[in-house]
């Protein structure tokens, strides 16, 4: 029933057909009638007047709807707070070796477009829309209340707040939080800046690919575009040589602290282009057991992706020609509009060309703290490819 008191948008057909299929996003195109203001919390209704359930409103983005609940459910207090207490009781369930990982991760919780992550003692948190922007403060006390964190910071800084028409800003939310915090993932123990860090601070997306990949690791280890040291710091003990490559002088700077840090001193970590590394060691006849290649979003936008495929192929035709037979190749995507078969034929087309014979030995994602919500195909971003060359 209708609460005629309540902000309320009515959508299209085709926006009602989009929620049956499992999607919780309804684009600006099929909202029809908003009654409602920036960040509103509304009841969605379909062209027939039925309450469909609750939602965020924004009045900037092209996402306009993102679905809460279903139904008569109603987004209320109780809601938020067992949401959150969900995600909590999910991570525990996954016994995570490490103090850094993803508490809250959007719509993969059920909480679009809130992003909680976690170091150690403090909380980073991220609000990408008007309707959790404006809910942050209340949030941000029920985590306290729960999680009693020494500091919460808040990382909206994050480019997509631009299309929600907010600002972008760094604020701390409770507590304290220092410059740099030391986490441990597994036996490796890491320098993370939660204030200026790329995404909250480290790619914890990654943390169950860097596992899985250390078991594969071995003899002379190049990793490309290392950022702080994720792979090669937790391959290093499993490799008797480490060239970790990167462009940015700061991240080199910490990644050489964090093989310190570890006591690795057969890690080389050096400032360079991937790319333009990569053919000076092609160039150089220089040969590796295992390599990875974990570059950034080459294709950020759909428009983007002509220019990204050659990218893909190129980084990976370099590194097959630089691998010794019995080797491994990590490689990765994090663009989604790159899909995992997209990407598999780009990775096949650089081994076509590098006239080499390979197979493919695991297939992996996101780790599990960063879940895909079916029905929503824009949750699965990120994918590595495990690969063993044989010739």
């Amino acid at each position: 029933m209708l609460d005629a008191s309540r902000p309320a948008v009515t959508v299209t057909a085709r926006g009602e057909q989009r929620l049956r299929e499992g999607h919780v996003w309804i684009y600006r195109s099929d909202v029809t009638d908003p009654k409602a203001m920036a960040g509103d919390l509304v009841s969605v209704v379909s062209p027939k007047g039925r309450v469909l359930g609750d939602a965020l409103y924004s009045d900037r983005s092209t996402i306009a709807v993102r679905m809460l609940t279903r139904g008569d459910l109603p987004a209320d207090t109780a809601w938020w707070r067992a949401r959150l207490e969900s995600a909590i009781a999910y991570r525990n369930s996954l016994h995570i070796d490490a103090t850094a990982f993803r508490l809250v991760h959007g719509e993969g919780d059920q909480l679009p477009s809130l992003v909680v992550d976690r170091y150690g003692d403090y909380l980073v948190v991220q609000a990408l829309s008007q309707g959790i922007d404006r809910r942050l403060p209340e949030l941000c006390g029920m985590l306290v209340e729960r999680l009693s964190p020494m500091g919460v910071l808040a990382r909206n800084d994050a480019q997509v707040r631009r299309l929600e028409g907010l600002e972008r800003r760094v604020d701390v939310l409770f507590g304290s939080v220092p410059e740099t915090v030391t986490v441990r993932e597994g036996d490796v123990q890491y320098e993370v800046d939660p204030w200026k860090g790329q995404k909250t601070g480290l790619f914890l997306d990654q943390r169950e690919n860097r596992e899985a990949a250390r078991q594969y690791a071995r003899g002379r280890l190049l990793d490309c575009f290392s950022y702080t040291g994720g792979f090669a710091l937790r391959l290093a003990a499993r490799a008797d040589e480490v060239v970790a490559i990167d462009a940015s002088a700061d991240a080199i700077a910490t990644l050489s602290r964090n093989a310190q840090r570890n006591g690795f001193t057969h890690i080389r970590a050096q400032v360079g282009n991937a790319f333009d590394v990569l053919r000076e060691l092609e160039r150089r006849g220089e040969r590796f057991d295992t390599i990875v290649l974990d570059p950034p979003a080459f294709a950020k936008n759909r428009a983007a992706v002509a220019k990204a495929r050659p990218g893909y192929k190129e980084i990976n035709l370099r590194a097959l020609k630089l691998l010794v037979p019995g080797g491994y190749l990590v490689t990765c995507s994090c663009s989604y509009h790159i899909s995992e078969a997209a990407f598999g034929e780009i990775v096949y087309a650089a081994v076509s060309d590098a006239r080499a014979t390979v197979v493919l030995v695991d297939k992996r994602m996101q780790g599990r703290d960063h879940p895909v919500l079916l029905g929503v195909p824009e949750t699965y971003y990120l994918k590595c490819f495990i690969l063993r060359k044989l010739i």
